[in-house]
């Protein structure tokens, strides 16, 4: 029903509906006046409306993500969200809350659900102490559809060392319940961290599992059992500084020798971003620099968010890293050539060190927090 808030901006003609047909004019057209449903105009169109309606509020739109939007009013300032047709805000001051709810009412069609607890699935417990997310009520729903409520739990997702190839002299196994498994467990990774290597890397199967396969994936229902009630705590009062932690393998894959790398970053005590996955292309050490171009990307992009929204970081992020031959790299001016094939992200990394945006930390592999 949000799409039909959506205006056109161009002409769009439908087909007169079976059974709803003008006689006599059956080989006419209706011309529509708003968006529909699975029309590909609508999305656009109702986030214009919404975007436009925003702006003459006096909302400013970020530059940085496009679906929030900021108002501040004098030292009060409230923050929106969108997500399609639902909408996250917060702010400092009651008032402005109000105001907002008031005038989101009167122009669209909307209802006030309260304080947030469940949204897409993901349950927010706000508390004094702070704020808890989890999937408790999703991945009961996951492992009951699949059966596997009755089964042992274990203590971790994937055994420590282990690797998994294609396996393609193995016994194949019915890949529609393995692709439904997969996509399932998938979604608990928006507040799950720890699912997040193994998920990555049991989705790279999905054209051809085997028996080896699935027992990784059943393996994973079996931990996610006893840890049905892990989320993400996010302290009052705790550490608001940005701090990231990164690292990556060398040539983990068994069959094309390409690396798997991840990073999370932390902020008040718990988990903010978070990624795992394979590199498109074979690296070797010294491409281990590429990564961490695309990791301060990251750590750039989200500084920028939390400063729009009044959180500005005063000190340099802290990048946690195990390669010490890159944090040589961005401190040391002396280039040779070896480096020209990674010379303009080279200077991009060094340049935010020498303005002490990022600050690279050496940790050895044993205590980097992604292990």
């Amino acid at each position: 029903m949000a799409f039909l808030h959506g205006k056109l901006k161009e002409d769009v003609f439908v087909e007169q509906l079976k059974g709803y047909d003008k006689k006599e004019s059956e080989q006419m057209v209706y011309k529509l006046q708003k968006a529909l449903y699975r029309l590909k105009q609508a999305p656009r169109d109702w986030f214009s409306r919404i975007e436009s309606y925003f702006i003459k509020e006096g909302f400013k739109s970020s530059s940085n993500e496009h679906t929030l939007f900021i108002k501040k009013k004098g030292a009060k300032i409230l923050i929106v969200s969108i997500y399609v047709d639902d909408l996250l805000f917060t702010g400092d001051d009651e008032e402005l809350l109000g105001e907002f709810k008031c005038y989101m009412k009167k122009e669209f069609d909307m209802t006030d659900l309260g304080q947030m607890r469940f949204f897409l699935g993901i349950e927010v417990i706000q508390r004094s102490d702070g704020i808890f997310i989890c999937q408790r009520k999703y991945a009961t729903e996951v492992l009951n559809r699949f059966g596997i409520e009755n089964y042992n739990s274990v203590c971790n997702p994937i055994l420590p060392g282990q690797k998994i190839g294609k396996d393609e002299n193995g016994t194949k196994v019915d890949a529609t319940l393995y692709n439904q498994i997969v996509v399932s467990l998938m979604y608990l990774t928006a507040t799950r961290p720890d699912l997040m290597f193994v998920m990555s890397l049991i989705s790279r199967f999905m054209a051809c599992p085997t028996q080896q396969h699935f027992a990784t994936t059943k393996r994973v229902l079996r931990y996610l059992k006893g840890t049905m009630n892990y989320g993400v705590f996010y302290k009052r009062g705790g550490v608001s500084d940005l701090i990231g932690f990164t690292n990556s393998d060398y040539a983990g894959d068994m069959e094309d020798s390409k690396s798997t790398s991840g990073y999370v970053f932390m902020m008040s005590g718990g988990a903010v971003a978070w990624s795992s996955r394979k590199q498109p292309i074979v690296t070797y050490r010294l491409q281990k620099l590429s990564l961490c171009v695309a990791y301060a990307c990251q750590a750039i992009w989200m500084r920028r968010i939390l400063e729009e929204i009044g959180h500005s970081q005063t000190e340099g992020t802290k990048l946690m890293c195990d390669n010490a031959s890159t944090i040589k790299l961005s401190k040391n001016p002396i280039l040779h050539g070896r480096f020209k094939h990674i010379r303009i992200r080279f200077h991009f990394l060094r340049d935010l060190t020498k303005e002490e945006l990022l600050i690279y930390y050496f940790v050895v592999l044993e205590t980097n927090l992604l292990i």
